[in-house]
């Protein structure tokens, strides 16, 4: 593949990193975000010390203060922008011509519950899309530490395309053409990491946390399944794999979340401790509407809903799911 055009659109954690990998590979990279003073740290002083301190950002990224600087013509963008903000942003790039669209973000439309290729689909007619998820931590992937990630699409030559831009020597990237499950895996994990943290912050231990890790997949699998996706997807990178990832290391924002709810903390309380964007906080939410509308039991995320909602303690959620009635585990 030849040198790209790329615009990102997110200059958090998760796309600045994207960026240094596609940097590393000297494309031409473009770095969108509605943060000013990110922007400008990015161009004047080469770095972004809240959400990637440490690592001097590549001269090859352009920092851009206003979408409007961008090319006319972008033979590819990254959307790393927070689930809330995708649509917005896709409609920023309407009058664009794009070669096609890789969304890197993980979560639901709020109040919709539409998956993000949806929204592509809806707002950039004809662009082909792909979906690019699986366990990877932001600073992790900037410190060259090696990583694998699936990218997807309906089309697996624009999965293939995706890939020869992404990889490097540390950037492993496997492809599929489930996107709906990827995306799935890569959303509702974040509230089984948010249950995680729950346990761990009350002292439950390692055979409760491993045991709300392989509930929690099973609550994944069921969503997926009746959503259109294949079982076997949730084997893989994008829904086991992400979903060790972020229920067992402290990276995880979703994680922390959990072990602050633990200690009564409210969710506002926590979110401002953290300072970054905590997903699985309105993906419950979405989640939890799915799974009423498709007729599933997902008592894991009923739990997360009640502490988020106040309509128990974190205690008391444990408490629920220890109680609920015997049954056969298949």
């Amino acid at each position: 593949m030849g040198i790209q055009s790329v615009l990102i659109q997110g200059a958090g954690s998760w796309g600045t990193a994207l960026a240094m990998v596609l940097a590393r590979n000297d494309h031409h990279i473009y770095l969108w975000d509605t943060n000013l003073n990110t922007i400008q740290e990015i161009n004047s002083n080469r770095s972004n010390e809240k959400y990637l301190p440490g690592y001097k950002i590549p001269k090859n990224i352009t920092a851009l203060e206003s979408i409007e600087e961008a090319p006319n013509v972008i033979d590819k963008v990254i959307c790393a922008v927070p689930s809330h903000a995708v649509r917005s942003s896709l409609n920023l790039l309407k009058s664009f011509s794009i070669g096609s669209i890789c969304i890197a973000t993980k979560g639901f439309e709020p109040n919709t519950q539409n998956l993000n290729h949806v929204i592509a689909k809806e707002v950039l007619i004809n662009c082909p899309i792909a979906i690019l998820t699986g366990p990877s931590f932001a600073m992790e992937v900037a410190a060259e530490l090696p990583t694998a990630v699936t990218i997807s699409s309906e089309d697996i030559e624009i999965a293939n395309s995706f890939s020869d831009l992404f990889h490097t020597k540390t950037f492993r990237i496997y492809i599929h053409t489930d996107y709906i499950g990827a995306q799935i895996g890569g959303a509702v994990k974040n509230v089984m990491a948010i249950a995680a943290g729950i346990s761990d912050g009350l002292g439950y231990g390692c055979n409760a946390r491993s045991a709300l890790i392989t509930r929690g997949l099973s609550e994944i699998i069921r969503l997926g399944v009746a959503m259109g996706a294949k079982e076997e997807t949730f084997m893989g990178l994008a829904g086991l794999g992400d979903l060790i990832l972020t229920c067992t290391d402290n990276q995880s924002r979703n994680r922390r979340f959990g072990i602050l709810l633990s200690k009564n903390y409210s969710s506002e309380r926590a979110c401002k401790e953290i300072n970054q964007e905590v997903e699985g906080l309105n993906t419950t939410k979405e989640v939890s509407l799915l799974a009423k509308k498709n007729e599933i039991e997902m008592p894991i995320t009923e739990q997360v809903l009640n502490v988020l909602d106040s309509r128990c303690t974190a205690m008391d959620a444990v408490k629920n799911l220890l109680n609920r009635e015997q049954r056969e585990e298949f």
